[in-house]
């Protein structure tokens, strides 16, 4: 209990010395405000004559054309990359399919092959299969026929 409450009164004093130290100003060292500069006379406003203003209008026209002409330079190469970037894609696209294609047609030739020579193996071993029962029906029926006695 002891140990709470003397917990407690310090934790008052910090929060009570730092609600005293918001109400102080404090110097900040930093970057200085940028402000106008004021003219040694700060109650007249400097006049500008026509020909000043039409030589600022003219500068701030040429650095606009400037700038603009500058972002389109930028957005034109934006755009080629860009379209260089979906030709190469494509061509990675068309590289993959053609690979793809030639994968599929080197299984295809490989399975008409084996087809083809199944085929043969097929009829090799048809033609045997007729010579072998040709020969046995052969054998059978002179054999049957002289062991029957020829009637």
């Amino acid at each position: 209990m002891w140990k709470s409450n003397r917990l407690l009164k310090i934790c008052g004093r910090i929060m009570s010395i730092v609600i005293l130290m918001s109400f102080w100003n404090y110097p900040v060292l930093g970057e200085q405000l940028t402000v106008q500069q004021l003219n040694s006379y700060e109650n007249e406003i400097k006049r500008y004559s026509d020909y000043e203003v039409d030589n600022l209008i003219e500068e701030l026209t040429e650095a606009a054309l400037e700038a603009i002409e500058q972002a389109a330079a930028e957005a034109a190469k934006a755009m080629a990359l860009s379209m260089l970037e979906r030709e190469a894609a494509a061509m990675r696209e068309a590289t993959i399919q053609q690979a793809e294609a030639l994968r599929w047609r080197l299984e295809t030739e490989r399975q008409m092959k084996a087809v083809k020579d199944a085929k043969k193996a097929g009829i090799k071993n048809a033609i045997i299969t007729g010579a072998a029962c040709l020969l046995s029906g052969i054998v059978l029926g002179v054999g049957g026929t002289i062991y029957l006695g020829g009637r």
